[in-house]
């Protein structure tokens, strides 16, 4: 049984992508999301924001060889492809990722990220914010927090996995 369910998820996204309409400024918005569940969300997100007469561009990041321990791993990592068609340089970022725990993973998408350009400023938005921080990174937004939760937080969005949940 999942901990957050569909309803809770569509409601969420409407109230996260009113959010970033109500806060969109003068600067080119972007948002990127982390493959593979981040950027299902960024493209959630991006067609609310057209909804509501918000422009955004859309990209999405593999950050697989940023990340910090490629060599711990006992299997070779498979690479995605990045999409990010547009310069970053000067723009608003969102960056979206489905869980934020330790902070490993935004760390190295900032790196991915400054690949591309140089952004004015970057935001970090999440679907589960889980506390437990490895390194000083912070979500600007979360749609939920389940701090006191242990073990592995596990979204499910219908695109990838048949089902909108949050399980643990």
């Amino acid at each position: 049984m999942p901990v957050i369910d569909q309803a809770a998820i569509s409601a969420a996204l409407d109230t996260w992508a009113a959010r970033i309409a109500s806060t969109a400024g003068e600067q080119p918005l972007g948002l990127v999301g982390i493959i593979s569940h981040g950027d299902v969300l960024a493209q959630r997100l991006i067609k609310a924001l057209e909804s509501r007469g918000c422009c955004a561009q859309y990209g999405a990041i593999d950050i697989t060889l940023y990340r910090d321990d490629l060599d711990l791993r006992t299997s070779r990592p498979a690479l995605r492809s990045s999409h990010l068609p547009f310069s970053t340089d000067g723009m608003h970022l969102i960056l979206v990722d489905d869980v934020v725990q330790s902070g490993r993973t935004t760390r190295a998408a900032l790196e991915t990220i400054f690949e591309y350009g140089r952004p004015a400023r970057v935001e970090l938005h999440c679907l589960v914010e889980r506390g437990q921080r490895e390194l000083p990174i912070q979500p600007d937004y979360a749609a939920f927090r389940l701090p006191e939760v242990q073990g592995n937080v596990q979204v499910h969005l219908h695109e990838l996995d048949g089902e909108d949940a949050v399980h643990y």
